[in-house]
């Protein structure tokens, strides 16, 4: 590792030498290109992310002196691989970079990938409301190039972060535009049903036992075979149980949906609140008798 670092120390050091050189019609540019590229090579063999992620800078910079956007872009994805390793937020800054140029060059589906995974480092880091910016610009990118499923994948992602920032008439709005698009989507059909219960749980979470109701024969409009499945029997319980004030009731009617299929920690946390709404109207109602 030790003589690899040297090996990159050495190389860099002589890129800088030949960008302080006269260069003809630009040569010194793809020389020292050539230079950075393999010094960065080395100090990722010596697992030094940290030189390698500035090395690949200084590249990218090189690939802009001679036009060569696409190649800087990707240059400031392999800086923000080695980023990711030791600093988030160096990876973010890389990545912004990466997609600005891939924007400026109409690469959208690049650009969208790479929105994607300044998403995913966001929410890695638990920043939310960044991750849902993310998201939300790949998605619309995925959308426009007609890459429809990553597009429905970003689009969950943002409703998933909508719903746990309280934001729930988005996220429903989000929800209930994709089980429209599924269900008469032979391939994205089976997902309809675990769609159109997230959307039923932010209803619940809002607590409106009026508005839940209507959600749900809306719902059977959207997709007709919704009311003979497991999905719709608990949303009906929940809100039966929410408008009766039964904290047993809920909590029965949620442990029996999980005996058979796991309800995930997303679901979990947000009919906890629900649960908890409950109890806190049940108290607040005891101490007014």
């Amino acid at each position: 590792m030790a003589d690899q670092t040297a090996k990159g120390d050495e190389l860099e050091q002589k890129a800088e030498k030949t960008l302080g050189g006269w260069g003809i019609f630009g040569n010194k540019y793809d020389d020292a290109a050539e230079l950075f590229d393999k010094a960065a090579n080395c100090f990722k063999l010596a697992k030094n992310w940290e030189r390698a992620g500035s090395v690949y800078f200084k590249l990218a910079d090189c690939h802009l002196k001679l036009d060569s956007t696409h190649e800087a872009a990707s240059a400031y994805v392999d800086a923000a691989n080695c980023y990711k390793k030791i600093s988030i937020q160096d990876a973010t800054q890389s990545l912004n970079q990466a997609v600005k140029l891939f924007l400026e060059i109409g690469r959208l589906n690049m650009a969208a990938r790479y929105y994607k995974e300044l998403g995913e480092l966001n929410e890695q880091e638990q920043n939310l409301e960044n991750a849902m910016d993310y998201f939300e610009r790949a998605a619309d990118l995925f959308q426009s190039e007609e890459v429809t499923t990553s597009a429905n994948q970003c689009k969950q992602k943002v409703a998933q972060f909508a719903a746990q920032m309280e934001q729930y008439p988005k996220a429903i709005e989000i929800y209930e535009a994709l089980a429209r698009h599924s269900v008469n989507n032979s391939l994205l059909r089976y997902g309809v049903k675990g769609i159109l219960l997230n959307a039923g749980i932010c209803h619940l979470c809002k607590g409106d036992v009026v508005a839940i109701t209507n959600a749900l024969e809306r719902y059977q409009e959207i997709d007709p075979t919704f009311s003979g499945t497991r999905e719709y029997k608990l949303l009906a319980d929940l809100a039966d149980s929410m408008d009766e004030g039964d904290v047993a009731k809920f909590t029965d009617a949620a442990q029996e949906y999980d005996s058979m299929t796991r309800l995930d920690s997303w679901k979990t946390t947000l009919l906890l609140r629900v649960k908890n709404a409950i109890k806190a109207k049940e108290e607040e109602e005891d101490d007014l008798t």
